[in-house]
């Protein structure tokens, strides 16, 4: 079995009103020293043993369902599962 980390990000070039607001609460709470927040997503996917190639396996994930490939990056690291 392998363990997979996905992380998705919007791209630089896509506003982040969740990621402004965020960063707006804390500036309000003291926090004066954030400047910038962006959102986005953290996954953990295990697969078990497969023929196929992985890499091939977690791009074909990534850009079919778990990613918004428009507006979203995505980058991914991979170890070997416990």
């Amino acid at each position: 079995m392998t363990k997979v980390k996905i992380y998705v990000t919007l791209r630089e070039s896509v506003l982040d009103p969740q990621g402004s607001a965020v960063q707006g609460s804390l500036v309000k709470m003291g926090y004066n020293e954030v400047q910038d927040i962006r959102i986005g997503k953290y996954l953990e996917v295990v697969i078990g043993d497969t023929e196929r190639d992985l890499d091939s396996l977690v791009k074909e994930m990534c850009e079919k369902l778990l990613a918004n490939t428009v507006i979203e990056d995505y980058r991914y690291e991979v170890e070997e599962a416990n």
